[in-house]
């Protein structure tokens, strides 16, 4: 599925089984609880803290998804086109950071 589809899916989904969609300061406040529960399995998994046994059946990539579910509502909602933005994106990084990663003695092995 490309950005533009999913964008579309998206769309098409909030207009007959969600209805509508939640303003964008509610879906804001969505986008940010679902990335804690993405850090959430980041820290106990993969990080220092102990992982629960209420956290061991969590699916890092259902999380992830739900990540990308809000933040694609953000981006219809708001008319914002991803696949535009992050092509601008990416243009912006490689040009702005071409040389910057590659001379940062913190990167060298």
């Amino acid at each position: 599925m490309t950005i533009e589809e999913l964008q579309q899916r998206v769309d098409e989904w909030i207009g007959t089984v969600g209805v509508r969609y939640f303003s964008p300061l509610t879906n804001m406040a969505i986008l940010t609880e679902e990335v804690g529960e993405v850090a959430r399995i980041m820290a106990r998994r993969y990080g220092d803290q102990s992982e629960k046994p209420s956290d061991a059946g969590r699916d890092l990539g259902d999380e992830l998804a739900d990540v990308i579910w809000v933040v694609t509502c953000l981006a219809n909602q708001t008319g914002v086109n991803l696949t535009e933005a992050i092509e601008r994106n990416f243009d912006k990084k490689t040009h702005r950071d071409a040389t910057r990663h590659l001379t940062n003695p913190k990167l060298q092995h």
